[in-house]
């Protein structure tokens, strides 16, 4: 009888062994679903990254009006017969800490 407890409680060490720490355990399917939960976030990221894109293309290609609000805020172009203003703030002299 002992000799059956044990071997059945080798048995269950074993079992257990495999379980918690051999290749396929519990530990390992956690370290698995955690991973693929983090790429699931790195796709999702990227899926709206290509809408926000493909929104983009979308506009340059209907009309000129995205083009040249584009051209203006990324190269600074004017029209014709527009004129161009530079606004320079006065440095502050050497002594001069802004008091007044």
């Amino acid at each position: 009888m002992k000799l059956i407890i044990g071997l059945l409680l080798a048995l269950f060490l074993a079992l257990q062994y495999r379980l918690w720490f051999a290749e396929g355990s519990r530990i390992e399917v956690f370290h698995l679903e955690r991973d693929v939960a983090a790429e699931q976030r790195r796709i999702d990221d990227l899926r709206e990254r290509n809408r926000a894109l493909e929104a983009e293309v979308e506009d340059l290609k209907q009309g000129l009006d995205a083009i040249e609000a584009r051209a203006r805020a990324d190269l600074g172009m004017i029209r014709e017969d527009e004129t161009f203003y530079q606004v320079v703030e006065p440095e502050p002299a050497a002594g001069d800490f802004g008091e007044r």
